[in-house]
């Protein structure tokens, strides 16, 4: 199973034993053994999703992971697109803990003084500021671009010329919008409707109807507003594949 990613404990260690509930660090899901002796870690990237299943209800055939309950519910994973990124693992609680330690604080927590301390440590740009996961733990590429967008702030942008009251914004528009975007999700709401800014090219802005562009960086396509987040500015390629020609 390309999707598994550990072996020592093998999956077949979770035989017989309860899940103790579940819980998040940053964009990992954590399932812990009620014996506390292993955990049950899946990443879903990002294309992969992941829903139980009650016992007897009709599931996809294939898969990327399964888990099967004793009652014959079912916690499933499914993985969108070609690249297949999504992983699960097994761990003792300690080596997890030191896997995952290169995680920075919450996002949906920050406080504005935490966040202007990091911003501060180093020149970066916005958006793959708030992507890093040892920076700020929980925000993807999808909600950078939500983020940004309701902050009015560029994605290129450096984290070191930011003034108090845009870092205050940022901290701010950061809890606000990730707290949204959980109740939608709970809710069901898909992407189509769960974003304002993201994939959606061409479209009016929410905040002021300038259309939405769109630019490449490093990996990642940002969606962004040339009126109220670049100030009339359009924002020129920077697609590390292109820079290497």
């Amino acid at each position: 199973m390309a999707t598994l990613k550990t072996f020592d404990p093998p999956l077949a260690a979770l035989d017989g034993r309860q899940l103790a509930g579940a819980r998040r660090r940053g964009k990992h899901l954590l399932f812990q053994t009620d014996d506390g002796e292993l955990v049950l870690h899946v990443h879903l990237m990002s294309a992969g999703r992941i829903r139980y299943l009650e016992p007897g209800a009709k599931g996809p055939k294939t898969p990327a992971f399964r888990l099967r309950f004793q009652d014959g519910g079912e916690l499933v994973l499914t993985e969108g697109g070609p690249k297949k990124r999504a992983k699960v693992g097994v761990w003792r609680p300690d080596e997890l803990e030191a896997e995952l330690a290169h995680l920075g604080p919450e996002a949906d927590g920050i406080e504005t003084e935490t966040l202007r301390e990091i911003l501060r440590a180093e020149g970066r740009r916005l958006h793959p500021f708030l992507r890093d996961q040892r920076a700020l733990a929980g925000i993807g590429r999808a909600w950078s671009n939500e983020i940004l967008n309701r902050a009015r702030l560029s994605p290129y942008a450096l984290s070191t010329e930011l003034g108090d009251e845009e870092v205050e914004r940022l901290a701010a528009t950061i809890r606000d919008t990730l707290a949204e975007g959980l109740e939608l999700r709970l809710d069901g709401t898909g992407d189509a409707k769960a974003y304002r800014v993201h994939d959606r090219l061409g479209e009016p802005c929410p905040n002021c109807g300038t259309p939405i562009a769109r630019v490449d960086f490093e990996e990642h396509t940002i969606y962004y507003c040339p009126d109220c987040q670049t100030g009339g500015r359009v924002l020129k390629d920077r697609r590390l594949s292109r820079l290497l020609r």
